[in-house]
């Protein structure tokens, strides 16, 4: 019985720090989607961590890359944030996104934790519906 319930409290405090991120990795992602609505790739590359802004150099290219490559994320009729968890040292939050056209996109977003708070490090569009950023 005692190893039992230590198991479960080992299961619980391994899968916590994860749990304890939610909040502030969905509030980042989420602001990111509002800039998106709003048209205004300047503050979405805001989220973008320092790898990927170096990648597009500009809040233009950024933008026009989402546009292109990711409608659904450029204007989600829903988002849906699901599991965040930690794969090799690196935090992942799932999100699930309906487009205007009621078609359900799975995607990754891979979350760094800098000084200036959370960046938004990759993006994987999940089961075989495109290529990642």
């Amino acid at each position: 019985m005692r190893s039992v319930l230590f198991a479960g409290v080992s299961v619980f405090l391994l899968a916590f720090p994860a749990v304890a991120q939610k909040e502030p990795v969905t509030a980042v992602i989420g602001s990111q989607f509002e800039a998106f609505r709003n048209n205004d790739a300047e503050t979405a590359f805001t989220y973008a961590s320092p790898n990927i802004r170096r990648i597009f150099g500009s809040p233009e290219r950024f933008g026009a890359m989402v546009r292109q490559g990711y409608p659904m994320v450029w204007r989600p009729a829903e988002v849906r944030y699901l599991d965040l968890r930690e794969v090799a040292g690196s935090l992942w939050q799932r999100v699930m996104i309906t487009d205007h056209a009621g078609v359900v996109h799975l995607l990754d977003y891979q979350m760094v934790n800098l000084k200036s708070g959370w960046k938004i490090n990759a993006v994987h569009l999940l089961k075989g519906q495109g290529d990642s950023v």
